[in-house]
């Protein structure tokens, strides 16, 4: 009984592999702490398994592809999110009420014509 789930974040896409197991998580082929060397960013993708109480019941494999680190950390913790619930219903109220479940719509600013980026101008001089 796999599940599969994808998650989104700024410009990174997680597919999400949640098979019944011990707890390991393995990210592009790689260890999680291999992957995001980081420990916040492995706090975060493990905040949905934190959750439900779940730590060890499920295995999960991803693939993550686009944008940063961060942005891939983000993804891979939807799509988690979205997995769990597919495995069981009851996970869904706790996953909801902490926001896992929610796209974070946040993106990047588009540059626009005549300035040197999405807020930044060029500097203006009177004479």
């Amino acid at each position: 009984m796999t599940m599969l789930a994808t998650g989104r974040r700024k410009e990174a896409v997680a597919k999400v592999f949640l098979k019944p197991g011990s707890g390991l998580i393995r990210v592009n082929g790689r260890s999680l702490e291999e992957y995001f060397p980081r420990l916040a960013l492995q706090a975060l993708v493990r905040e949905p398994l934190l959750a439900t109480q779940s730590q060890s019941k499920f295995d999960c494999m991803a693939k993550v592809a686009g944008g940063g680190l961060a942005g891939q950390a983000g993804a891979l913790r939807h799509g988690l999110a979205r997995a769990l619930v597919k495995t069981d219903q009851l996970l869904r109220p706790p996953l909801r009420k902490s926001g896992m479940l929610t796209r974070d719509p946040r993106a990047r600013e588009r540059k626009k014509y005549g300035q040197k980026g999405a807020r930044k101008r060029f500097q203006w001089t009177k004479r």
